[in-house]
């Protein structure tokens, strides 16, 4: 299946958790990227799947919509349509994959499945008219932090990436939500830490950090270190959490920004790649990228840091990973069907 208007047009669309989103882009260039989120999940403090996916009905048809107007163009321009198969919330990429189906049988244009994770890692190759890219050569490593996940990554072009190292347990963005909720900040809570740890002295607190071997992490025993030094200062004075709660944040945050960076540099150090970028929803804590820029500074890296709006679930990933997909030939057949977990 050829190209249309010797244009390669990419409808993207993305509903992995809790954020519609649907992207238009053309040979490379973002015309559109419109995301939808969901503010009911707030209340409960974390997402619940059931109403996640109702929002998806909800939400997708005026979001699709609202990125081919908001883009230009008329759908029967469009070459192929991207849509994220996993990993996720079933429910809610059930809603995504359904959607994509139908369109592409009825426009009778192409069908391609991405890797959510591998759409965060190529978020860095998204183009946009008149500002300067800064895109990696390959090879170049790849610290992919979000809620759900934690990996070292080694890609060596759009189709061919490993995992060197991922948490055996609970993810970065986890750590971060726990963190919130235990001193009664809100759903998600990375935000509210970042916010607060510039106020703290990162040093106030020390915090019990896992030793891993290789590259792989695990932020499950400094969540319960966290907890439970928390809860012995409780005892002695029940405002604690009050008179300490920016160097909570500022100190845990500390912690988590020093396991992810340890096993990056070591594994930069090994493989002898200085080509680093970082990506997911995590990469946009402000810590984190001091981190990135003081080793891109010590050790001469060439760092990749994503524009923010890159950072969380949005369908301009989705679409450029599916256009490197298109160009290979690789289009998905209507009966896949999403899968909730799997590895890049």
């Amino acid at each position: 299946m050829g190209q249309k208007n010797n244009h390669i047009l990419i409808l993207g669309i993305e509903s992995s958790c809790d954020d519609t989103s649907a992207a238009i882009i053309r040979d490379g260039y973002l015309l559109s990227n419109v995301i939808s989120s969901q503010a009911v999940h707030s209340a409960y403090g974390g997402v619940v799947p059931e109403l996640a996916s109702r929002a998806h009905e909800q939400n997708i048809i005026p979001t699709v919509h609202q990125a081919i107007k908001t883009a230009g163009i008329d759908k029967s321009d469009i070459s192929a349509i991207a849509y994220t198969r996993g990993p996720g919330l079933i429910g809610s990429l059930l809603v995504g994959t359904s959607f994509a189906k139908g369109l592409s049988l009825s426009l009778g244009v192409p069908l391609v499945e991405v890797n959510h994770l591998q759409g965060h890692i190529l978020a860095h190759f998204i183009r946009e008219e008149g500002v300067e890219p800064h895109i990696p050569e390959f090879p170049f490593l790849c610290l992919l932090v979000s809620g759900g996940n934690s990996q070292i990554v080694l890609v060596k072009s759009p189709s061919d990436m490993k995992i060197i190292g991922q948490t055996i347990d609970d993810a970065a963005g986890e750590a971060f939500d726990k963190c919130a909720k235990v001193i009664g900040g809100p759903y998600p809570g990375g935000p509210y830490v970042d916010k607060l740890a510039k106020e703290g002295n990162p040093k106030a607190f020390n915090f019990a950090k896992p030793h891993i071997p290789g590259y792989d992490y695990s932020f499950s025993g400094l969540k319960t270190s966290f907890l439970y030094l928390v809860r012995d200062y409780l005892k002695e004075d029940p405002e604690f959490i009050e008179k300490n709660r920016a160097d909570l944040c500022a100190s845990f945050q500390r912690a988590v920004i020093e396991t992810l960076m340890d096993k990056l540099k070591r594994a930069v150090k090994d493989t002898g790649i200085k080509r680093v970028a970082v990506a997911g929803g995590v990469s946009a804590n402000s810590g984190l990228r001091g981190a990135y820029q003081d080793a891109a500074q010590r050790y001469g890296w060439d760092i990749y840091l994503p524009k923010f709006s890159y950072t969380t679930d949005n369908a301009a990933m989705i679409a450029v990973a599916g256009m490197f997909k298109f160009m290979d030939g690789e289009f998905d057949t209507i009966d896949s069907v999403p899968y909730s977990r799997t590895i890049v």
